[in-house]
């Protein structure tokens, strides 16, 4: 059976998740651990630890599973742009234009997309099942593929912050509020890293991840499970407009040091100021991003 079309993805994601602990060489990368950070199946995980192992990147031993071969900050550049998910970037954010623009149906089929985005039958297969991990697209049983809802209008986006608003401070007053000092850990070092540059030349899906993110492991802290899937679900809803929104990059300086700040009150158990900021963070947002409209 031919690897899945996630494999590269999920290779990425290994090499990804690997720098971001960080691990070292010899360390091991349990697949299920993995497969069920990346909600996956155990299936496209395998097929990724074994597209590493045949680079070098991994190796397997009898009974134990896989290792990490070398440091990953030692990985040669070309293994990582290989197993990159930006590949077909082009097409990609096109197809995603042509929906926030209703340029698309609610069904589509893999051979309406490779003759509407010039793709061969791989390069197509790759993009929709792309887009279904991000939570826009599904497979349809039988043949094709359906739309998911996501916000198509501005209303529908202003609507979508005032329930974050409303949330996020919710969850920061949580009796027992907890940070997970790891979790912010690497969260602060991703917004460093955006402050001395990464905020110019990340694409705007990884900009869209790191944001999301951050605001999900703030939420976490409430250690209730309804806000957190909530959030989740008004994040995939909001990515393709935030996609148009991150075409201008000039009020990521301001939202990175905003970050910190929330994380600095909360590192300090002042959850009633992280709470006010965090509401004014999100207005604040708001009012930069309402002006205009989605199409």
């Amino acid at each position: 059976m031919p690897p899945s079309p996630l494999t590269p993805q999920i290779a990425a994601r290994i090499i990804d998740y690997a720098r971001d602990q960080p691990l070292r060489a010899n360390d091991h990368l349990p697949a299920q651990k993995l497969a069920d950070l990346f909600r996956v199946s155990r299936s496209p995980v395998n097929d990724a630890l074994k597209l590493l192992e045949a680079r070098g990147v991994v190796r397997r031993e009898a009974n134990r599973g896989f290792f990490l071969a070398q440091d990953p900050a030692a990985l040669a550049a070309e293994i990582a742009a290989d197993a990159s998910p930006e590949a077909g970037e082009e097409a990609y954010f096109q197809l995603a234009d042509d929906r926030l623009s209703g340029r698309l149906p609610d069904r589509v089929s893999e051979n309406e997309i490779m003759r509407r985005y010039d793709l061969s039958r791989s390069e197509a297969i790759r993009i929709l099942t792309r887009m279904a991990r991000e939570g826009w697209v599904e497979r349809l049983p039988g043949k094709g593929w359906g739309f998911l809802p996501v916000l198509t209008s501005s209303e529908a986006y202003r609507m979508a912050y005032q329930f974050r608003i409303a949330i996020e401070p919710a969850a920061i007053l949580q009796p027992g509020y907890t940070v997970d000092e790891e979790a912010f850990r690497r969260a602060r070092t991703q917004q460093q890293a955006l402050l001395d540059g990464d905020y110019r030349t990340l694409s705007r899906t990884k900009l869209f991840e790191i944001n999301s993110q951050f605001h999900e492991m703030i939420v976490a802290g409430s250690g209730n499970l309804y806000f957190l899937e909530s959030i989740k679900r008004v994040n995939a809803s909001r990515r393709l407009a935030e996609y148009r929104k991150t075409l201008d990059r000039s009020r990521l300086v301001g939202q990175s040091l905003e970050h910190l700040r929330i994380l600095d009150l909360l590192e300090a158990g002042d959850v009633a100021k992280a709470a006010e900021f965090i509401r004014f963070h999100l207005e604040y947002a708001l009012k930069l991003k309402a002006d205009g409209t989605l199409a």
